[in-house]
């Protein structure tokens, strides 16, 4: 991918930080949880940088995966399962809102599913060899760590913690997401 200089040079202005910390990730059941997605998301193009999308709040991950399951028809009937994960990380830029406002990213429509803009910034981000990217998320009120994979170093902390399955649904009725909500 060629990336717009204007991007990386913006990107490139901010000081990388270290995270150690444990993060949420939530996924299909006998679904490897360390394994990262090439099939594109909000940070990453189809077939751009390998990511593992996490959240630093449980009810952040659950949030995000209930908001595709319920785009389904027929309703997904399996149930959720959640993952807490130890990592670390070396290079990690953080960008809060205001920063993606200025990075042109459109934020009235940031919990949309058109990610043309965020997958720029995400694959300029690895491209800057950062192995990590904290923003805000867009379900949930918090933040989220994106790692790419192949900038994350061998000997950083990347490990699972615990599983628990969910039944999604109740989940969501719990805290008032309904078919089609984009966010709580």
């Amino acid at each position: 991918m060629i990336h717009d200089t204007e991007i990386l040079d913006r990107l490139g202005a901010f000081d990388p930080i270290r995270f150690e910390g444990e993060v949420f990730r939530s996924t299909r059941k006998n679904l490897n949880p360390l394994t990262p997605s090439t099939s594109g998301g909000r940070w990453s193009p189809k077939d751009g940088p390998a990511v593992l999308y996490t959240s630093l709040e449980r009810d952040a991950a659950l949030a995000e995966t209930v908001f595709h399951w319920s785009q389904f028809t027929p309703l997904p009937s399996k149930p959720l399962v959640v993952h807490r994960i130890g990592v670390g990380t070396a290079r990690t830029l953080r960008l809060l809102r205001a920063d993606l406002l200025d990075l042109a990213v459109d934020w009235n429509r940031y919990a949309e599913t058109d990610y043309e803009r965020t997958q720029k910034l995400g694959s300029a981000v690895s491209f800057l060899e950062c192995d990590g990217l904290i923003v805000p998320s867009a379900r949930w009120r918090c933040e989220n760590l994106v790692i790419f994979t192949e900038n994350h170093a061998h000997d950083e902390r990347l490990e699972l913690l615990q599983t628990e399955e969910i039944d999604w649904r109740a989940w969501a009725k719990s805290n008032n997401i309904s078919h089609h909500d984009s966010s709580p």
